[in-house]
């Protein structure tokens, strides 16, 4: 335990230290809030703090420039307010209240960006309205759910063994949603049937491309599937932060694009959560192993399979993976009008040295979805439910929140 959190300290001293600038103040502390979160946080709980980060910039700079509506309520700001300043200092102090013990760190760098502003009312009254906005998210925030104690129960006969580490945020299934009106508001059906054709297909296919030694998955099938071994907003907010910078966005409309991408990836792990509780539905490594326990002669059992990596400690079905990037990439296509956008890449920490690139959401999206397959963590039924899923979160976050505010007549 104490190696990591020396690791999380190191982590935190570089980013705060030597982070570089990008398109403007919003991506580049969605930046240092993505670097912040994950070292510290399992993807769920990541994508919490990076949407209320992005949120509380979006409403101050919104406050300054009132475009779109707001996500709390705005703030009376001072003609002329920096809203580089008021941006910067929402995200800091909400980083701070997620984690005190980061407080000198976040401190010394809001510090250093603000001394890069010229002095003055502006800086101030931006670093007022920052901090206030920080407050009212922190707040409202405060009793969502998240800090629930973990009650999930294991389900075994009296006397029997069954593995018991602590799954993943099983209280995600009563988050209150940043958007969405409940967790459960997209639940889809339930799993397939395990004498179904489907199931049967699905199941061989994992067992024969997904496993640990499979002589079948292509060198890119491997390669992909240990790419995206990376999850979390480090997954996600790469790509809207490139279409911000590639698009020259505005500072307003850069944290409008940014927040929505954010907020549709938290809602739609909270959603995915409430499934993957609700039908705890099996893991490939779990029914591959016990293939021959339900009466279906196709799906042969394999004693030894192993997925690529160790399974994710939560119920399977459907893909969180899978519906946290097509909730970002449907929000962006919602607000920019299509998928096609110019060229974004990413790399990843679980694949060093290697670089992806895409021109289309849903192949960045795709990729992904393919890859939980070739890992052996999730069956293609889940995925392509996970997909849609995501696809009507970030579609419905993109139409129902901080929407454009109705020009006055001239």
């Amino acid at each position: 335990m104490l190696s990591i959190l020396r690791i999380a300290a190191l982590a935190t001293t570089l980013v705060f230290s030597a982070t570089p600038a990008l398109a403007n103040v919003i991506t580049d502390w969605d930046t240092k809030a993505v670097a912040f979160v994950t070292p510290r946080m399992p993807a769920p709980v990541a994508a919490r703090a990076v949407a209320m980060i992005d949120l509380a910039m979006f409403d101050a700079v919104n406050s300054i420039e009132p475009r779109y509506r707001p996500y709390l309520g705005a703030q009376t700001a001072t003609a002329g307010t920096s809203q580089e300043a008021a941006a910067a200092s929402a995200a800091a102090n909400v980083m701070i209240a997620l984690d005190p013990s980061a407080a000198a760190d976040v401190k010394a760098s809001l510090a250093a960006y603000l001394a890069s502003l010229p002095d003055g009312a502006a800086k101030t009254n931006g670093i007022a309205l920052g901090e206030a906005m920080a407050a009212k998210c922190v707040e409202a925030r405060a009793k969502d759910g998240a800090s629930a104690p973990d009650d999930y129960r294991p389900k075994t006969k009296p006397g029997v063994y069954i593995p018991t580490p602590p799954t993943l945020t099983p209280m995600w299934a009563k988050l209150t949603p940043f958007a969405l009106s409940s967790p459960a508001q997209f639940r889809p059906k339930p799993p397939i049937s395990l004498t179904s054709p489907q199931w049967t297909a699905d199941y061989n296919e994992i067992k024969d491309y997904g496993g640990r030694t499979s002589a079948k998955r292509s060198a890119q099938q491997t390669e992909d599937a240990r790419f995206w071994l990376m999850t979390g907003p480090q997954s996600t907010q790469p790509v809207v932060r490139q279409i911000v910078a590639a698009k020259n966005m505005s500072v307003v409309e850069s944290a409008r694009l940014v927040a929505l991408a954010a907020l549709a990836a938290a809602d739609a792990l909270i959603a995915v959560m409430d499934a993957k509780y609700y039908y705890e539905f099996w893991r490939p490594v779990t029914a591959i192993r016990n293939g021959d326990t339900y009466g279906n002669s196709a799906t042969v059992r394999d004693a030894t399979w192993l997925p690529i990596d160790n399974t994710p400690m939560h119920p399977e079905y459907p893909c969180a993976h899978c519906i946290a990037s097509a909730a970002v990439a449907s929000a962006i296509e919602t607000v920019l009008g299509s998928a096609d956008v110019p060229e974004f890449s990413m790399t990843s920490s679980t694949a060093p040295g290697v670089t992806h690139r895409w021109t289309n959401l849903w192949a960045y999206s795709n990729e992904i979805s393919q890859a939980r397959i070739w890992a052996g963590f999730h069956y293609r039924f889940s995925t392509v439910v996970g997909q849609e899923m995501g696809r009507n979160i970030g579609r419905y976050a993109a139409q129902n929140v901080l929407q454009p505010v109705a020009k006055k007549p001239s």
